[in-house]
């Protein structure tokens, strides 16, 4: 299923990516005046993107606010496509992350240092946003979307740049990655730890702040609605400093990053099986969060608190 109806106006869109279901979320807010995307995904999805949100009725071309949690590629990549087509809308997003919309040349040497030649197969285009047409959030800032009034919370901890939205009348989050990856029926949450600029404390500090607002549901760019937010949470804060000190154990015996990661693979199938989930499960996972972007960003994270 490419879009499932969550609320009257609210869309859950699957953009399929890499063929795989349920591992990259977008989100459509309807309203009378124009439409709010939250998250656009990467430029690779956004032919995908295009058939879901037509899928739900609505137009692209009625689109006329996008919304971010952060920077990285599988939640922002296709913003500056999409800006190009949508001359009326308004890209919204963390200050720290906005200079990189606007010139994303930075972002893409780094991940391109990552990728190598998988970039476009991957991530497809990253076009600049245009400066005058990117909205910097202030923590606590609301945005109107439709009906909903979604207020900024800065939730650092993933990354340094980023954004929950929150609807406190409905007591639902869009939660980016700071509440973690969690696919399918299965309970287990992952904690994606990609370089650069992983901060352990201030995610916890994220996670009880989101998790003192009594949130009914979370819902994940990877992926879905869940129920039990603080529950949720909890185990999020669990399964991270459980991944931090397996890591630095193996660290600190000396283990080749390649050879931590190969482990950390297994591992990870390991819990999501354990979780109730299946091999086919841990594959999804692994697309969605893999092992050796987590052990390279604890690595860095732990040389950064080290010095």
């Amino acid at each position: 299923m490419t879009v499932q109806q969550l609320d009257p106006d609210l869309w859950l869109l699957d953009l399929d990516f890499q063929g795989v279901p349920n591992v990259i979320a977008a989100w459509l807010v309807t309203g009378r005046e124009g439409h709010t995307l939250i998250e656009t995904g990467p430029g690779s999805t956004l032919p995908t993107l295009e058939r879901a949100i037509a899928e739900t009725g609505a137009r692209i071309d009625e689109v006329t606010q996008l919304a971010v949690t952060h920077i990285h590629l599988d939640h922002a990549g296709a913003a500056g496509s999409l800006m190009r087509r949508l001359p009326n809308a308004r890209l919204f997003v963390h200050p720290v992350g906005a200079p990189h919309m606007i010139d994303p040349s930075k972002l893409l040497a780094s991940a391109t240092r990552i990728y190598g030649d998988a970039m476009d197969r991957l991530w497809g285009a990253f076009e600049p946003a245009p400066a005058e047409r990117v909205v910097v959030l202030a923590d606590g800032a609301e945005l109107r979307a439709g009906d909903r009034t979604l207020r900024a919370l800065h939730t650092p901890g993933h990354a340094s740049h980023h954004i929950a939205f929150v609807d406190m009348e409905r007591r639902t989050a869009f939660t980016g990655d700071v509440a973690g990856v969690r696919l399918g029926a299965t309970p287990y949450v992952r904690p994606p730890t990609p370089p650069p600029d992983i901060d352990i404390p201030a995610w916890h500090a994220s996670a009880h702040r989101l998790r003192a607002l009594g949130l009914r549901a979370l819902d994940l760019t990877h992926f879905g609605r869940t129920t039990g937010a603080a529950s949720h949470l909890d185990t999020l804060v669990r399964n991270l400093d459980d991944w931090l000190a397996w890591t630095a154990e193996r660290l600190r015996r000396g283990e080749d990053p390649s050879t931590i990661a190969d482990e950390l693979l297994r591992k990870g199938e390991m819990d999501v099986i354990r979780a109730g989930g299946s091999a086919t499960d841990a594959i999804a996972y692994e697309l969605a969060s893999p092992s050796r972007m987590s052990v390279d960003g604890i690595a860095r994270y732990i040389r950064k608190s080290r010095a």
